[in-house]
């Protein structure tokens, strides 16, 4: 049951009751915890105004019977997170290459507006008030953006020619797309190489030349998938082989803790103000620039190959400036 549909049945459990009922009640009826419990009134009382009232010795609910006829849920509202996800979706529909589906978003656009609409949100006459920006963002051409999502859901194999900036090389492959993954405001295709014969991430701008072919693509299992492009650090993921242990100074800490640098991510605070960060990684190249990019700021305790990769960049920084 999602969260609307509980605080929608919260709703009808009060308003056809007389008497009060218990907490224990309610989360059997809702299927939920008593912190989700307390959360799902708090909103009901707090941000719809339902008239919710606490018995004498506070364990039961009821609705004020003097009040209850003049409220009623509206037909529909937006959270603050839903409102937040709708002006994301809006800029980024604003922002997409022009002839890329564009009556279709179009549509989809203008309906958008209209949700913000009933919130009293006039976007479209005030559009400077939002803004979000794609400085780092790598724009990909809409002719291939369109064919790479025709063959990942028509799933069909594609034939690519890639240019790689590590070996700064030209590979012709043909490939099973699994995923299209939007990682720091750039596309990545999540495809099953044959050529490779493993699973590998290539940078939409990066890819030179792009043909549907008509051989179907091959569908990998789910858990596969996730197991090399979802448990570790990172958009080049592969497999979660190693654990990075950092530790962040009391003032890189204020920024670096409120970053999700991983879902399963393990973190403590120092008595000193110092935050610790477990992640987990399977190649050390993307982890180690956002590690540099902290200074010495960050410290790696764990592990040496890694702690001795840091060392190593920083020496050769230094000797750019010597």
């Amino acid at each position: 049951m999602s969260r609307r549909e509980r605080l929608y049945h919260l709703h009808d459990i009060l308003r056809q009751r007389r008497t009060p009922i218990d907490r224990q009640r309610l989360m059997d009826e809702l299927g939920c915890s008593q912190a989700t419990l307390y959360r799902l009134i708090a909103e009901l009382r707090d941000n719809l105004g339902a008239p919710i009232e606490q018995d004498p010795d506070g364990r039961g609910y009821f609705y004020d019977r003097s009040l209850v006829g003049n409220f009623e849920l509206p037909g529909f509202w937006i959270s603050p997170e839903e409102l937040q996800a709708l002006l994301t979706a809006r800029h980024v529909l604003g922002n997409v290459q022009p002839g890329l589906l564009e009556e279709e978003l179009d549509g989809v656009q203008q309906r958008i507006n209209q949700l913000l609409g009933r919130q009293g949100l006039d976007l479209a006459a005030q559009p400077e008030r939002i803004q979000i920006r794609h400085d780092a963002g790598r724009p990909v051409p809409a002719e291939l953006f369109e064919n790479a999502l025709k063959a990942l859901f028509q799933r069909r194999r594609l034939r690519i020619t890639y240019h790689g900036r590590r070996r700064d090389d030209i590979s012709e492959r043909t490939v099973s797309p699994q995923r299209l993954v939007n990682y720091r405001d750039r596309w990545y295709l999540a495809a099953w190489c044959h050529v490779a014969d493993d699973f590998r991430s290539f940078a939409l701008e990066r890819i030179r030349g792009l043909a549907l072919t008509e051989q179907v693509a091959e569908d990998l299992p789910l858990a596969d998938i996730s197991r090399h492009f979802d448990e570790a650090f990172g958009i080049f993921s592969g497999p979660a082989r190693h654990q990075a242990r950092l530790l962040f100074s009391a003032e890189a800490a204020r920024w670096a803790a409120d970053e999700v640098w991983h879902p399963s991510q393990q973190s403590s605070w120092r008595e000193d103000g110092r935050w610790e960060l477990t992640v987990p990684y399977g190649h050390q190249r993307e982890l180690l620039m956002d590690i540099l990019s902290y200074g010495p700021d960050v410290e790696v305790l764990e592990p040496e190959s890694l702690r001795q990769a840091v060392v190593e960049s920083l020496e050769q920084a230094r000797a750019n400036y010597c």
